[in-house]
């Protein structure tokens, strides 16, 4: 069956709709090619060409316009040529659409079968659906009227089950409120079981509730009397309940928080209680800090009148009304102890009690996440009065200000008398504290201002004190030993009047110790300095003389300081460290150039040991000391004449002091510097014949009695002393014993190492010989190396010495060589 061809138009969707022919591959369509032919084979499609072609592919747009295609065909210049284009594509359109329609004939007829049989069935289907609707129209009729009794029954079957309900729970009801009566009616009220009424009170009122019995006549009468019965319940268990808290009776609390969550109310109840005892508390601060009150209501014994505007009261009556607001004090801190502890009674209770039924814990009901304790709600109200009262005193009263900031050891007593009476009471194993550490901390910062003005307070009365016996106007003048004593009676009166309190000590030893610091840097400004302060070879000048007084009178100070702390923790002493340092540099600034002085003239003297002949061995031995050793006994006699006697306390004085004095310190250090100043240059000394040997000893031999005598006991000088005993019987030792000998233990290393040389031959320079350095200069060095350090530079010298051996091709060196190696390993080993 052939379809006729049409004809569409140019502007037909035809050439839309044959989009969908997929035949590749396309025709040139272009104004330069040949017209499209008929495709040869079914695969290619005309539309593949048209899309490519300039004039045709147009068609092929959604947007396609016959207008605009007009306006652009007549505009090109070739309208003819153009409509040629067209009627060959519209043949070549017409012959694609011819092969398709016969090569797709047989699906065709198969499409034009199905189409037969489709209205066959749907003519069937009409006559069927027709006799069900016909169906359904006579059971609707059949099933209207059993559907309509159904209903009705229903609605009457609901109305007799609701009043069955209504009155079988009416009867329950009733049944509970003959009970509760019953419990109402007992003989002897106190012996009511309130938990138990409580309970049935809960449950009337819950059945009426969620049953809506109410409207029922004998019901309402019920629910009248049950009301009643519940304002007596709740009357009756807060009173147990409170007495259960000011008692702190667990049993009695037990119960009346059993009555209130038996009758739904728990949580309400306790926060009502806590916001009580939170306003009691408020109230209670507030009281005591009543300054009208204490002043009006002291029976006339302050005079007419009452407080001024100024807060002060009138004359007269300041000792009285001071008594009163401390007793007032004293009141607030018991009733705010009771309680805290009342609101931790309770709160304890609820964390250990459960109901006997459902088993839950009482406090679970009345804490939520996120809530706060009930111990923390009154505390926070209590800190944030007592904070709001504190500065309304002080900024309010200069006369309460005053009280409290003389006072402010006592108030803070009073505070930490409360908070340890609460830690105390509230202790208890397994159940949390009514306070901790923050807690308590809150509680002194409310006084913290007042702590302030003390501190200030505190700190101008010292430093008052200070001034006026340091005075900056006056310089040249010196305190007495009684304003020294003053000052020191004052800060222990100061130490003394906060010791009970370890927190405040520690504030009060700050402020002592900024007084301290200040007395230090007067003390500095008056201190002499000049050529005139160090001059040591006359008698002591009369600035020498006030230098030494004041370093007197600043070491008495540190010293009996020093003994106040020492009975009190170990913090305390930490705190006052470093003033009590500054204290005692200050004290040693007078003195100590005079000490400098002194040494380097020592000093001085011992280097002209190596302006002697110790290598004669012809010299004839006498008695006499060196002639530097003379010169050295005369400075220290002289020294301890003019300047040891007035520094170094007596031997009362040592004693009772218990710690070594500025100047028995420098004594003995300067002491302890000469025997291993004079030891150190006595081993540079190079030749040392036998009679220099014995000479040298018995230099040493007055140099200890002339250092004991006049300086400082050598025995109690230590390792110095043991180096100089062990020193003068080492230089008569035999060069093989050294080794072996226990007297080089008590020695440096260096000190017999620098002796070895004097055992070596010339040609075994020491560092000073080798460097071309003066005694002076080489010991300046010495004093700026370790041990290990100056065995590095006498390394040196002996390598040296080897390699001079070596090139004479001598095999033997010097005993003192070996030696020397020998020592020197040894202290590499020890530095290892």
């Amino acid at each position: 069956m052939a379809l006729p061809p049409s004809s569409p138009s140019p502007s037909s969707p035809s050439l839309q709709r044959l989009s969908t022919f997929k035949n590749p591959p396309p025709s040139s369509l272009s104004s330069g090619a040949p017209p499209p032919q008929t495709p040869s084979s079914s695969s290619s499609s005309p539309l593949d060409s048209f899309a490519t072609d300039p004039i045709l592919s147009p068609f092929l747009s959604s947007s396609f316009s016959s207008a605009s295609f007009s306006s652009a065909a007549l505009a090109s210049g070739s309208p003819a040529s153009t409509a040629e284009r067209l009627h060959q594509a519209i043949r070549l359109l017409d012959s694609q659409l011819r092969n398709d329609v016969i090569s797709r004939h047989p699906e065709f007829l198969a499409q034009l079968s199905s189409l037969s049989h489709a209205d066959v069935s749907l003519s069937s289907l009409r006559s069927s659906v027709s006799s069900l609707q016909s169906s359904i129209r006579r059971v609707r009729s059949d099933l209207s009227e059993p559907i309509k009794s159904i209903r009705s029954k229903s609605v009457q079957l609901s109305n007799l089950h609701t009043a069955t309900e209504l009155l079988s729970h009416s009867v329950r009801t009733l049944r509970l409120s003959k009970k509760l009566r019953d419990l109402a009616d007992f003989p002897d009220p106190d012996k009511i079981d309130l938990t138990k009424a409580a309970q049935f009170h809960f449950e009337i009122l819950t059945m009426c509730k969620e049953y809506d019995l109410f409207g029922i006549d004998v019901i309402d009468e019920e629910i009248k009397f049950v009301t009643e019965i519940g304002e007596k319940l709740r009357s009756e268990a807060m009173k147990v309940l409170e007495r259960g808290m000011e008692g702190l009776n667990q049993a009695e609390v037990g119960t009346g928080l059993q009555v209130f969550y038996n009758l739904g109310e728990l949580k309400s109840t306790v926060d009502q209680l806590v916001n009580k005892y939170k306003g009691m508390a408020v109230k209670s601060v507030s009281v005591a800090m009543d300054m009208k009150a204490i002043t009006s209501g002291s029976g006339g014994g302050f005079g007419p009148g009452g407080i001024r505007s100024s807060g002060s009261p009138h004359i007269g009556g300041g000792a009285k009304v001071r008594e009163a607001l401390w007793q007032r004090m004293a009141s607030c801190m018991e009733q705010l102890c009771s309680l805290v502890v009342a609101v931790w009674h309770l709160q304890r209770v609820l964390s250990k009690k459960r109901d006997p039924f459902t088993h839950v814990l009482l406090l679970d009901e009345v804490i939520k996440e996120g809530d706060s304790m009930l111990t923390d709600r009154v505390w926070d109200a209590l800190v944030k009065a007592f904070t709001s009262q504190m500065k309304s005193a002080y900024t309010a009263s200069s006369f309460v200000k005053e009280i409290f900031t003389m006072g402010y050891p006592k108030l803070v007593s009073m505070i930490e008398n409360l908070l340890e009476r609460i830690s105390r009471d509230t202790d208890v194993k397994g159940v949390l504290p009514a306070i901790n550490l923050e807690r308590k901390e809150q509680m002194v910062a409310c006084i913290a201002i007042f702590q302030t003005a003390f501190l200030s307070l505190c700190f101008g009365r010292l430093s008052d004190l200070v001034n006026s016996i340091f005075p900056m106007s006056s310089r040249g003048s010196l305190p007495s030993k009684e304003q020294i004593s003053q000052v020191l009676s004052h800060i222990q009166d100061e130490i003394e009047a906060v010791h009970p309190d370890a927190r405040l000590t520690l504030l009060v030893l700050r402020e002592i110790g900024k007084a301290l610091s200040n007395l230090a840097q007067r003390a500095e400004c008056q201190i002499s300095t000049g050529p005139e302060t160090r001059q040591i070879s006359g008698p002591a000048t009369s600035t020498q003389i006030r230098n030494f007084t004041l370093c007197q009178h600043l070491q008495g100070i540190h010293t009996h300081i020093s003994s106040m702390v020492a009975d009190l923790p170990s913090i305390a002493t930490d705190v006052l460290s470093p003033y009590l340092a500054a204290i005692y540099d200050a004290a040693c600034e007078p003195v100590t150039p005079l000490f400098k002085a002194m040494r380097d003239k020592l000093e001085s003297c011992i280097l002209q040991i190596h302006d002697q002949n110790f290598g004669a061995d012809d010299a004839d031995m006498d008695n006499n000391a060196s002639s530097y050793m003379e010169e050295l006994q005369r400075s220290i006699l002289h020294f301890r004449k003019e300047f040891l006697s007035r520094l170094l306390p007596s031997a009362a004085n040592a004693n009772t002091a218990g710690t070594e004095s500025i100047c028995t310190r420098l004594t003995r250090q300067m002491a302890s510097r000469v025997l291993i100043f004079y030891i150190r240059h006595a081993s540079l000394v190079r030749p040392l014949s036998e009679w220099g040997k014995l000479r040298m000893a018995k230099d040493m031999a007055e140099l200890e009695l002339a250092v004991g005598q006049n300086l400082f006991p050598v025995e109690q000088l230590g390792a110095p002393y043991r180096a100089l005993r062990a020193f003068r019987p080492l230089v008569f030792l035999e060069t093989s014993q050294m080794g072996s000998s226990p007297l080089i233990n008590d020695l440096p290393p260096s000190i017999v190492l620098h002796h070895l040389y004097t055992r070596g031959p010339d040609e075994l320079e020491s560092p000073m010989q080798k460097n071309r350095l003066s005694p002076k200069q080489y010991s300046l060095w010495l004093d700026n190396q370790r041990e290990d350090q100056i065995w590095k530079g006498i390394k040196a010298t002996l390598d040296d010495y080897a390699v001079k051996i070596r090139s004479r091709g001598d095999k033997e060196f010097s005993p003192a060589y070996p030696l020397m190696l020998q020592i020197g390993s040894s202290l590499t080993q020890e530095n290892l």
